[in-house]
């Protein structure tokens, strides 16, 4: 096992808690990863329980096959791990034919497998070649492509956008000069070009001036937040009545799709507010279990530092 491959699972105890997990029960890992979560998921479940972990990734599967291959044979649940995309969870799962699962839970962003290999181009804190895609196998857009093709507006609408970055303008007009002289194909020729286009003040404060422009290109090149949508939808519609879907965020924008896609399955009533009964016939789905997302404690904060920005939610399906 690679260093790459060590994973601290975010906000375990309190995924465990959430989800409920119980002997006999079928879970879905939907970003398996090194199955840090998966793994004490396991316990739970027993040898009557069933688990389907996916991931995109081929050496995460076979990482989190190794390590769940380690619990004993009386007490490890029927594994089916998929390579896959959880923006294709339907067909996932029709693969699997399970005729229902009992929770799901999904750690959304980039895995510390992805940041930590430097040949994914995920960081900026590493020089390497500008990819970030998480399936390189199913996916022909890469970041390169991205700041080389796209034309300033849609550079800057995307970067704006998907991070909420103040000089999004400005970067995007210092890429288009850049690439002028030659194509911009590292993580450090882009860096350098960020931190010419932020002024000297703007730097000193926010942390790394080039974090919010790769999460904007890492999240258009991997269509991350129309996937998460998708995904969502799915998982409840799998969901068994009194099953539990739990999702960790670790953005606003990814935040704020989670939070607003549980609002609808709520409350689904498409009725005129002023109407004193629903005649839509439209009934809630979920039951909102945590109303405002748990954060992790400080003691993980200090543990692992890329928890710091985690938010979990979580819903129950309705019976």
């Amino acid at each position: 096992m690679t260093s790459e491959y060590r994973h601290i699972p975010v906000m375990l105890a309190e995924c465990l808690e959430q989800l409920r997990l119980e002997a006999g029960d079928v879970f879905v890992d939907a970003t398996l990863g090194f199955a840090g979560h998966s793994f004490e998921a396991a316990q739970r479940l027993g040898s009557e329980g069933v688990l389907i972990g996916i991931d995109q990734d081929e050496v995460a599967l076979a990482s989190a096959a190794e390590r769940l291959g380690q619990i004993p044979d009386d007490r490890r649940p029927s594994l089916e791990l998929l390579r896959g995309n959880f923006g294709s969870l339907d067909e996932l799962l029709v693969e699997t034919e399970v005729p229902g699962i009992d929770a799901i839970l999904f750690d959304l962003g980039v895995s510390s497998v992805q940041i930590d290999t430097p040949s994914r181009g995920f960081s900026f804190k590493e020089d390497s070649p500008l990819d970030m895609r998480m399936d390189p196998g199913n996916t022909t857009l890469t970041a390169a492509e991205i700041v080389n093709t796209y034309n300033a507006a849609d550079l800057a609408r995307i970067i704006r956008a998907y991070s909420d970055e103040k000089w999004a303008s400005r970067i995007a007009e210092f890429i288009v000069r850049a690439r002028e002289d030659a194509p911009l194909e590292t993580s450090g020729q882009l860096v350098d070009v960020i931190k010419a286009a932020i002024p000297a003040s703007a730097r000193r404060a926010g942390g790394h001036p080039a974090k919010r422009t790769f999460q904007a290109l890492r999240i258009e090149v991997n269509s991350e937040l129309t996937v998460l949508r998708r995904g969502l939808d799915a998982a409840v519609r799998w969901l068994n009545p009194g099953g539990r879907i739990a999702v960790i965020s670790y953005h606003s924008l990814e935040d704020r799709i989670v939070k607003d896609a549980f609002a609808a399955f709520a409350n689904r009533c498409t009725c005129p507010p002023d109407l004193p009964v629903c005649v839509c016939g439209k009934k809630p789905v979920l039951d909102i279990v945590t109303r405002k997302p748990l954060p992790p404690t400080p003691e993980e904060v200090e543990r692992n530092p890329r928890a710091r920005s985690a938010k979990l939610r979580v819903a129950r399906k309705r019976a």
